[in-house]
């Protein structure tokens, strides 16, 4: 089973559902120090959960390239699989890239794209299109 981002008819397909929730637990674990969804409320709440209006998908979009600022001065050892099970490890455990030199370049989609990337996109074309909702497909 893998996990799409959908706007209107289009599809990205992202990765697996734990995949997608490291993201998310990385994200948390090592940008909100006050917990999820502390700094980044519609990205950590709204689009994880599976559903973003688009009214909301200009700050989604603001919230997400402020994360790729940070997570890029991060070692990509700082991942964060689970955030439930912080001893938890990615599959392939710490044999990763020599390319991924951060935690803002750690997070490649199925179909080889970066993850931050493909969000934003997405995000870009529920804003453009503001009756198109982004919805996060499992």
């Amino acid at each position: 089973m893998a996990v799409g981002i959908k706007v209107g008819c289009i599809t990205d397909e992202i990765g697996t559902p734990d995949f997608f929730h490291a993201f998310f637990s990385t994200v948390s674990a090592n940008l909100e120090v006050n917990g999820w969804g502390t700094r980044f409320p519609i990205l950590m709440g709204k689009l994880y959960q599976g559903r973003l209006e688009p009214n909301f998908a200009d700050i989604a979009i603001m919230e997400l390239r402020q994360i790729q600022r940070e997570l890029c001065c991060l070692t990509p050892y700082k991942v964060v699989w689970d955030i439930e099970s912080r001893s938890e490890l990615p599959p392939w455990g710490q044999e990763i890239s020599p390319d991924i030199r951060s935690l803002g370049d750690y997070f490649i989609t199925s179909t080889g794209r970066e993850l931050i990337s493909t969000l934003i996109e997405a995000l870009e074309d529920a804003s453009t299109n503001l009756k198109s909702v982004l919805v996060v497909e499992y």
